[in-house]
């Protein structure tokens, strides 16, 4: 009878712990990692023409960035000449084109206004940027169309725009600053055309950037809103000119209240004494804003310039900083 109790006893010693497991409440599971949305991992994609990157051309590449990225996605574009009529549309932001070099790698078609396929000013650009904080590094923007007329190579509608190490080619309206919201940042870029190469309504600085006109014409076309505290701004540039370049304007307006400024800026021969012209209208003299400051070179002689221009004092060129320009709703100060 002991016999029988000890090993009920040990029976049940031996059972407890199983016992004890399957009443106990279960363990709390794991928890899972936060998913990091896509949009918020940077990107970087190579294009190469020959097939070793991971497309072949630009466009292939812009479209395959996810929509409105928060954080860069930056395409990397071997040397080539890429035959491309390229669009950056509104959706695809934070957008670095970075190319190998700035003469090697050349994004280039040949549009113009009245062509056969009827492209206008708007719809001629061989790169058209509509997407907001787009940067480009290294790359040459080209219209080869010609002396056609209006051709553009780069059209810019995003805001928070940044070119650097840069060349725009072409000859009439190279550069077209589109629209009025679109704050654009050119540095160390070269821009060359005929007339009304750089034109525009946008609130746009140029630092350090080489300004080549191809033949008598017009530099600046500016279609600034009266609204607008500042236009077109040239700071620390150089003007030069070819052969044909020897009686150049610096801007005529586009629209009554343009706003060009040249600060510190290098200007060749080429530049006419009187400087700027009112596009034939005499009323646009009482409304553009045309003015300069601490300029130097034979084209920057203020003693010619038309009267209704002006030469700013040191405490007004003080206004001129990159934090004042692109102030905006949003300060912006381009990294």
């Amino acid at each position: 009878m002991r016999f029988r109790n000890l090993v009920a006893v040990i029976s049940l010693l031996l059972t407890a712990p199983h016992l004890h497991a399957q009443v106990a409440p279960p363990a709390a599971p794991a928890k899972a990692s936060a998913k990091i949305e896509t949009f918020l991992v940077p990107v970087r994609l190579t294009v190469a023409p020959d097939g070793s990157g991971d497309y072949r051309t630009i466009q292939e590449a812009v479209m395959a960035v996810r929509d409105f990225m928060q954080v860069p996605a930056t395409i990397f574009i071997k040397n080539g000449t890429y035959h491309e009529k390229l669009l950056v549309p509104s959706q695809k932001t934070n957008i670095t084109l970075l190319g190998e070099s700035k003469e090697g790698v050349v994004i280039t078609f040949g549009d113009y206004s009245g062509d056969a396929e009827k492209h206008s000013t708007y719809t001629s650009a061989t790169v058209r940027v509509q997407g907001n904080d787009f940067t480009a590094e290294n790359i040459t923007f080209e219209n080869s169309a010609g002396r056609v007329g209006q051709a553009v190579a780069l059209h810019v509608e995003g805001d928070r725009a940044t070119f650097r190490h840069c060349r725009l080619l072409g000859n009439q309206d190279t550069l077209f600053l589109a629209i009025e919201n679109s704050r654009q940042y050119y540095q160390d870029c070269y821009i060359e055309g005929t007339t009304d190469f750089i034109f525009g309504s946008s609130t746009a600085v140029f630092e350090g950037c080489t300004i080549f006109s191809k033949t008598n014409s017009y530099i600046t076309a500016a279609s600034t809103w009266p609204r607008q505290a500042f236009g077109l701004v040239f700071l620390n540039c150089k003007l030069t000119g070819g052969p044909e370049a020897t009686k150049v304007y610096l801007g005529r307006p586009w629209r009554p209240n343009a706003r060009t400024v040249f600060l510190n800026t290098e200007m060749g021969a080429h530049i006419r004494p009187e400087g700027w012209d009112n596009w034939g209208k005499a009323s646009n003299e009482a409304t553009a804003y045309y003015a300069e400051f601490a300029s130097t070179g034979p084209g920057a002689a203020a003693k010619g310039r038309v009267a209704w221009s002006r030469q700013l004092t040191p405490k007004e060129a003080r206004r001129y900083t990159l934090p004042n320009i692109f102030a905006g709703t949003t300060p912006w100060l381009p990294k």
